[in-house]
């Protein structure tokens, strides 16, 4: 008599189907991920920020000091991803960081596919990873290809509801404070876990432990950088900046026009996610953790909708930050529908994507190849070793001229306010970033640059309206041409 084969503890079983579910959905949203991401690939960089941190990790890899020498309105996250994928597959590309990118896209629909299977089922996973990869594309493709900063604040985001769904409420905190890290705006996630973490019974007390997880890696980047630097570049310096004065219409304009992309990527969705709101589905059995919850995903959405408006400038990569709650939301509304529901969302979905990926592959190029012609004359005019200074908005011309900028202010936008929406109102030294054009001063008197750039091009940021670099200009150089509107200018025979 032959003794019957014992069959597998349940335990082992439910292992068992969980890597098997995973093993089969990873390929998929990883396939995924790299489609979406083609055509960040197919340019050397999408937009000025990417610019800025390629300078900017150039600058670090040789010695620059974040908030004294190297200086920027953001926190320290991306441009140490920058300047660590530089150090491994040097600085003349930016595919090492387009790599990034991809995982960072990679990490967090696999983080929401998680979510969604934990209160919903398989299918949910599956949908909210896939949708999300779909409608990340859903914007202008300067904004949604760029590997900039609000792309890398997603998968802090999502691993911090993550984590808050499983009531590890300081990890949490701690992946939120890595969202603030990446951008100061990826902190508005620790609402929603607050939100949770207050919902499921964690008390007052309980509340200090993500706000405490959030305070470590801040404090950290903090006293690693510059304590006082970083508390005014981060957070202090930047009151002018957010100021919606002189510029109300064009930023609606832009806020409009930005939030119809993202409602074309979001055809799928919008529709079941409204008819589970007008329903009353969303959060109908309060925060547990049983089927159905979505409370805390509203109140995801409505703070990053909060984070997109704050300092009025609206610009399209911000809305990035709406994107992983509506995939949640989504998915949970297509829970226990008819599976067409699912599929004709899916379905919308992808023909989205594919025209916004059209786009991203044959949008044109017309400040890249300014940029690039404008950098291949710098480069041409000057010596490896020689300091230029671009007053523009395209700090990308130093990197790819491969030059050093001869002031910590890479853009004009920090001596006079100017950033896209500006109309001339609040622009100008005085709305300058506090004590900036000191420094600069001091900058150009100790290390004068071998050639001036007056990349403004008609804005009003340019020389006629700014007192400070016409005097510099007057005081000792002379133009020397032009490239597609840009103005030259070399030290002459009186200059220092």
């Amino acid at each position: 008599m032959h003794a019957r084969p014992l069959a597998p503890s349940p335990s082992v079983s439910g292992r068992r189907v969980r890597a098997g579910y995973w093993t089969r959905l990873l390929p998929l949203l990883a396939l995924l991920a790299c489609v979406t991401r083609v055509p960040s690939f197919t340019r050397p960089l999408w937009n000025p920020d990417e610019g800025y941190l390629a300078v900017q990790a150039r600058l670090l890899a040789q010695g620059g000091e974040l908030y004294e020498t190297v200086v920027d309105r953001k926190p320290p996250l991306v441009p140490w991803l920058y300047q660590g994928a530089f150090a491994v597959a040097g600085s003349e590309s930016l595919t090492p960081v387009r790599v990034l990118a991809v995982l960072a896209q990679l990490a967090t629909a696999l983080a929401l596919a998680s979510l969604a299977r934990r209160r919903w089922g398989d299918a949910a996973g599956r949908t909210a990873g896939a949708l999300y990869l779909l409608i990340s594309v859903g914007l202008n493709p300067e904004d949604a290809q760029a590997a900039g900063f609000e792309l890398f604040i997603l998968p802090c985001t999502a691993a911090a509801l993550w984590c808050a769904d499983r009531r590890r409420w300081g990890t949490a905190g701690l992946a939120a404070g890595c969202a603030f890290l990446a951008k100061q705006t990826g902190g508005a996630v620790l609402l929603p876990v607050l939100w949770l973490c207050g919902a499921r019974g964690g008390g007052r007390g309980g509340l200090l432990r993500p706000a405490a997880g959030a305070a470590v890696p801040v404090l950290g980047a903090a006293l690693v950088t510059d304590p006082g630097g970083f508390l005014f570049w981060t957070v202090t310096g930047s009151g002018t900046y957010a100021s919606l004065d002189g510029s109300g219409a064009h930023a609606l304009g832009r806020g409009l026009a930005n939030a119809a992309l993202v409602a074309v990527a979001c055809a799928g969705l919008i529709p079941p996610v409204a008819r589970a709101s007008r329903a009353g589905r969303e959060g109908a059995r309060g925060p547990g953790r049983g089927t159905g919850t979505t409370a805390d995903l509203w109140v995801w959405l409505a703070a990053s909708a909060g984070a997109v408006a704050v300092g009025f400038h609206f610009f399209g990569h911000y809305y990035l930050q709406l994107l992983p709650p509506l995939a949640l939301l989504a998915a949970a509304a297509l829970h226990g529908r008819p599976a067409h529901r699912r599929t004709a969302a899916l379905r919308t979905s992808a023909c989205c994507c594919v025209l916004f990926l059209a786009w991203g592959l044959l949008a044109p190029r017309t400040e890249l190849d300014h940029a690039r012609r404008l950098a291949g004359t710098v480069a041409g005019r000057t010596g490896p070793g020689d300091r230029v200074l671009v007053w523009g908005m395209h700090p990308e011309t130093y990197w790819l001229a491969d030059r050093a900028p001869a002031t910590r202010y890479l853009t004009a936008g920090l001596l006079t306010n100017y950033s896209g929406g500006r109309d001339g109102s609040r622009v100008g030294e005085r709305y300058a970033v506090e004590g900036a054009w000191e420094v600069f001063r001091a900058e150009m008197a100790t290390h004068p640059p071998a050639l001036v750039v007056d990349d403004s091009r008609g804005k009003p940021y340019g020389p006629r309206h700014v007192p400070g670099l016409r005097r510099l200009l007057d005081a000792g150089y002379v133009r020397a041409g032009t490239v597609d509107g840009a103005v030259l200018y070399v030290r002459g025979t009186g200059g220092r």
